[in-house]
This record gives structure tokens, sequence and C-alpha cells, in this order.
């Protein structure tokens, strides 16, 4: 149960991170005028502000946890709501032949190693779709026998290693990534998985029982 929990996590996981967004567009701004290491830097600053995320809603969980069942039954629907949202949201897009912009302009001027750190992290940081992301998660990956805030780390940690590995990639195949990636078929194929996924785990969320 608990290595199906976790591929799940991860699955969940990687749709989110490889899906067009923020993080992708800093990336893809940084590294044609700054080089590979400022496009590392970035991550470098995704990954710290990722456990910022989950610092917060592991606290936020635990206090509502606390405070009363039907608290967390609303954040439980909210969570779910929320899934589902992004799930339909994709699914529409891939119907409709929604795709990202196939060209990102690039940063006007070159960023130095810790700029480039800074403005990774401000882009994580400042996204709130990350902590609604691991209050939506938490609750419904987490087996009920097992230390709630060691495994949430866990998620983040799993979280953090696939946007890492991702961005890397992407930094050292920049050019021939961002070519498949601007393709109407792949974007439309990646949203229809996605869609599919988070809208089941979204169902899955709105019938956990604490």
């Amino acid at each position: 149960m608990t290595f199906l929990e976790l591929s799940a996590f991860t699955l969940v996981a990687t749709l989110l991170v490889i899906s067009p967004g923020p993080n992708g567009i800093l990336i893809a701004k940084t590294v044609p005028t700054s080089g590979k290491a400022a496009g590392f830097a970035n991550i470098a600053g995704f990954f710290a502000a990722f456990y910022l995320h989950g610092a917060l809603s592991i606290l936020g969980i635990s206090i509502i946890l606390v405070q009363s069942a039907q608290a967390f039954f609303i954040v439980k629907l909210l969570g779910a709501a929320y899934l589902c949202f992004i799930g339909l949201k994709a699914l529409w897009e891939a119907w409709k032949g929604v795709v990202a912009p196939r060209q990102v302009t690039p940063a006007k001027r070159q960023r130095t190693l810790m700029r480039a750190a800074v403005e990774g992290f401000l882009t994580n940081a400042l996204n709130p779709k990350v902590s609604m992301f691991y209050l939506a998660a938490f609750p419904q990956f987490i087996p009920p026998t097992a230390q709630g805030v060691q495994w949430a780390f866990l998620l983040v940690a799993i979280h953090s290693l696939v946007n890492i590995v991702w961005f890397s990639g992407l930094v050292v195949l920049l050019s021939s990534l961002k070519g498949l990636g601007s393709r109407a078929w792949v974007q439309r194929a990646l949203k229809a998985v996605k869609g599919t996924v988070f809208v089941a785990f979204g169902l899955k969320l709105a019938t956990l029982r604490p």
C-alpha cells in the first residue's frame, strides 16, 4: 500500500511539474541569455520554495486537524474541488486544442547566479497553487497509521526531486525540448492525461474519511 501511495503521488506530482507554468517560463527566459548555470540556480530557488510551501501546508493541516473534524471536512472538499478544477480545465483545453505560447521572450539582460536563485525562489514561493496542491494531496496520500509530518516532508521531497529532474533536463536540452513541447498534439495529450488523473484523485479525496 505504501508503494502504491508513493507511486500515485509521484505520478500526480510529475504531471503537475511538466505542465506549462511559471517555473518553465522562467527557465526559458533565463537560459538563452544567462546560460545553464543560471538555469540551475533557478532550480535551486524552486527547490527551497517547495519546502517553504510544504512547511506552511503541514502547519495548516495540523492546526485544522486539532481544531475539529468539521474543519478537516471543509478543507477536504476544497482540496477535492481544486483537484477536479485543475483536471476539468486541462480536459477542456485538450478538447478545445488550447496550447501554450510557442515563443517565450528571453530575459533582456544576463543574471548573476544569486539573482537567478532568488528569482526561482520568488517565482515558486509566490505561486499559491503549490500550497493548494499540498493541502489537497497530504490528506489522501499519507497513510492513516503513518507519522504525518515525516510523510508530508517525504512527499515534498518527491515533488522537489521530480522538479529537479525535469527542469535540469529542460536546461540541458532546452532547444530540442522546447520544439517538442510546443507541438499542439503533445500539449493536448499531456493535458488529457493530466485532466483525467487529477479528476480521479479529486473524486478520491472527496470520499476520503479523516
